[in-house]
């Protein structure tokens, strides 16, 4: 071989060397199309997302129209309001047989309450008995034929044993435990001081039985929309008088947030209102020289109030329907400077879904005849007794009611 062709023998067969710059044309249109398919599906996925979410925000309207709430930070749960176990002592009877017991009355041994779907029973010993319908069936307890059916709320004995009745969407009843007559003495619905009544809930009577004092929660929610009431804080709650003998209803004070459980002083010249949303108890002054004044009982409880009952020791049986725990978290009491999220919330979640996030504690305080907390009862995951109304005592045991649960139970104080 001779030495030009020798040359040309070792170019044509001189080795490659392998680079980044050699390789990066051949996959350089590769890469770039994978990276615009990458985008082009996150900005998909995003737009999927982003887009009814900008739908529910600005097109769908909200039930409700929240209003800013001022709540001071709750009471720490330390001292009289110290967690404990005590409600677990409780016995639950008559389950799966009552539902939604939400207040209880007595008389003598027999006990009186009202259900879900529209019954005033009377319980002696082990037997129940149905001894009136306020509505009209079929009723089986569903939040559609609440309105229908009725939904009997509070209830007490008055002179000679007659019940009186506060239901939520009928008004207000006289019934005779004995024959099961039932009176209508205020119809639910009709205008009062220039207000219709919606939302009937809880009543006292006076000793004589000439006076029936009652709340009616709003004129803007039912009863079967209560979240609704909580979470917009809408201040149309009232508290009227009902006169048995020229049948007449009077409004006493209004303005309030959802008034709730009611009960009157021993004088009977004023009368205390679990004012709900405000996790505090009004006094209300219906007589006497005070009378159309109102003052603060108690403010900043540990938890949201429902019914109001007499203690044996001269004080009140307060039920908390939800708590605010501290520490802990509190949603109402986080959201409550927030109606923006509120108003998302309920464009997003039905009130069902909504009630399995709040918390199953259940509590029920006594209060002093000052306001002053005496003992509290607790079961922190609503184990035995849960979404408590309300605590009646009657000889030596304390009878707790429900607004949603499927019996009644009874907590035998000297145990506790």
């Amino acid at each position: 071989m001779n030495e030009p062709e020798g040359l040309r023998f070792r170019r044509l067969n001189r080795p490659q060397i392998i680079t980044d710059e050699l390789q990066e044309p051949q996959y350089k249109g590769t890469s770039t199309y994978s990276g615009k398919v990458f985008r082009v599906i996150l900005v998909t996925l995003g737009g999927c997302l982003i887009l009814p979410m900008l739908v529910v925000f600005f097109l769908l309207e909200s039930p409700i129209h929240p209003e800013l709430l001022s709540l001071n930070e709750p009471p720490l749960m330390s001292g009289c309001y110290e967690p404990n176990f005590k409600l677990r002592e409780a016995q639950r009877l008559f389950e799966d047989q009552l539902v939604g017991p939400e207040s209880i009355a007595n008389f003598g041994d027999l006990i009186y309450t009202g259900t879900a779907d529209g019954k005033i029973v009377k319980i002696e010993g082990k037997s129940i008995t149905v001894i009136a319908r306020l509505g009209k069936p079929p009723c089986d307890g569903s939040r559609e034929q609440e309105p229908s059916c009725g939904r009997p709320l509070g209830i007490r004995v008055g002179p000679n044993g007659t019940l009186f009745v506060a239901d939520a969407y009928l008004g207000l009843f006289k019934v005779n435990p004995v024959t099961g007559e039932v009176t209508n003495l205020v119809s639910a619905g009709q205008m009062v001081g220039g207000r219709r009544l919606s939302f009937v809930n809880d009543l006292d009577v006076t000793q004589d039985g000439r006076k029936v004092y009652f709340t009616d929660s709003s004129s803007r929610w039912q009863r079967r929309d209560y979240l609704h009431l909580i979470m917009e804080a809408t201040a149309d709650g009232r508290v009227l008088e009902y006169d048995t003998e020229t049948e007449e209803v009077t409004v006493l004070m209004e303005n309030l947030r959802f008034a709730n459980g009611i009960q009157l002083f021993p004088d009977e010249e004023s009368v205390l209102v679990a004012e709900t949303t405000m996790a505090r108890i009004r006094r209300v002054h219906v007589s006497g020289l005070n009378k159309g004044g109102m003052d603060t009982f108690v403010d900043n409880l540990p938890g949201f109030p429902d019914n109001i009952r007499r203690s044996s020791s001269g004080g009140y049986w307060v039920a908390m329907s939800a708590v605010r725990p501290n520490p802990g978290f509190s949603m109402l009491d986080f959201l409550a400077q927030k109606p923006w999220i509120k108003k998302l919330i309920f464009k997003l979640f039905s009130q069902d879904v909504l009630m399995k996030f709040v918390p199953r504690y259940s509590l029920v305080i006594e209060l002093q005849e000052s306001g002053a907390c005496m003992r509290s009862f607790h079961d922190p995951h609503g184990m035995v007794a849960a979404y408590i109304s309300e605590a009646h005592e009657h000889d030596g045991h304390l009878y707790l009611g429900s607004f949603r649960s499927p019996y009644l139970c009874k907590l035998d104080l000297s145990k506790v």
